[in-house]
């Protein structure tokens, strides 16, 4: 079931709500960025994300196939959230990272991860080795 939860930067220039289930799989993947950032992605459908502050404050990355726009704040330098097309997970859609949640450690516990091997670009394929990730 849903909820609304709201979500924002280390230093609070960026926030956003969103509209999650926090029984629903998140993500982790080995791909180059996700692994150096150590990001923990919960995919939000457009309709479920609403950025509250901070569009300013935000600055965009993207690399490879630019097919992804990871937003930073430009203050603090934390990733609360990238936006990306992709037709597997039903269109346009938000990343949001899981640590930028403002939930209790005892319901990020319980999250159920599930874990991509996007270093080959087999999403959906858990890579051999995750206990890094």
């Amino acid at each position: 079931m849903k909820q609304t939860v709201a979500g924002g930067c280390h230093c609070g220039a960026v926030r956003f709500s969103c509209q999650i289930d926090l029984t629903a799989p998140t993500t982790r993947c080995n791909c180059s960025i996700c692994h150096k950032q150590r990001f923990w992605l919960a995919v939000v459908a457009v309709d479920d994300f609403t950025l509250v502050q901070g569009d300013d404050a935000l600055v965009e990355y993207r690399f490879g196939a630019e097919r992804i726009r990871h937003r930073f704040c430009r203050r603090c330098g934390v990733k609360p959230f990238g936006e990306a097309d992709n037709p597997a997970f039903g269109g346009r859609f938000f990343a949001v990272n899981v640590a930028c949640l403002e939930v209790e450690p005892e319901v990020l516990a319980k999250l159920p991860i599930q874990y991509n091997d996007g270093r080959h670009d087999a999403y959906g394929h858990a890579p051999s080795v995750t206990s890094y990730l």
